[in-house]
């Protein structure tokens, strides 16, 4: 089938290339740089650091330094101008919203959220180049196949409540990729196994690999 798709940014297509967003969220961010280490040698190469959680700036302009060349580091929850200001200076390299708006003007990919048809189509009108389904949990990937009939053209990223064990079906109904947070990170930001998350981790890109494959 041709794809009539217009090409990605080079920060939205190694999303795509990777197929999980980790999202890491927790009430401070002193355990990101650990578990980042984890999560990029498990192969998820897409880390999203919550404005939510304290320190997520310093975390994330530590990221950047600490992770090797292909990683690339976004910023999530970002819901005002001054948020993305702060985030692309602290080396953002992507902007996440809950919510549909474009955050227009900045100078890194943004993917607003959205849930029905009407916004998903509104933000890929605004040229977002990944869509933020938000929240999945409550949907289920026949929605996204549904979606996906009369908009092909949107590339869409589920968020929110993805189990590990969905990430293939997702993926199958024609998800660009999925956002994992708690389901993948777990405790591990506040004292858990590292060894369980790196569980967790080969889990979910073992499910990538089978629903590409």
């Amino acid at each position: 089938m041709t794809d009539h798709r217009a090409p990605l940014d080079p920060v939205s297509a190694a999303i795509v290339d990777s197929g999980i967003v980790a999202i890491l969220r927790a009430p401070t961010a002193g355990g990101f740089a650990a578990i980042a280490d984890v999560l990029v040698s498990a192969g998820i190469t897409a880390l999203e650091v919550t404005l939510t959680s304290r320190g997520a700036l310093d975390a994330l302009s530590g990221l950047r330094r600490q992770l090797p060349a292909g990683t690339v580091i976004g910023a999530g929850t970002v819901l005002t101008p001054d948020d993305a200001k702060a985030a692309v200076d602290a080396g953002a390299a992507f902007l996440v919203s809950p919510v549909l708006d474009t955050l227009a003007g900045q100078s890194v990919p943004c993917y607003p959220g959205a849930y029905t048809p009407t916004e998903v189509y509104s933000a890929h009108r605004a040229g977002a180049p990944l869509v933020k389904l938000f929240p999945a949990g409550g949907l289920r990937p026949a929605y996204l196949k549904d979606l996906r009939g009369p908009l092909p053209q949107v590339r869409i990223l589920p968020t929110g409540g993805i189990d590990l064990d969905d990430i293939s079906d997702w993926l199958s109904a024609g998800a660009a990729a999925v956002g994992l947070g708690s389901p993948l990170i777990g405790d591990a930001a506040t004292g858990g196994s590292l060894k369980s998350l790196a569980a967790r981790a080969k889990h979910a890109v073992d499910a990538v690999t089978f629903a590409r494959s």
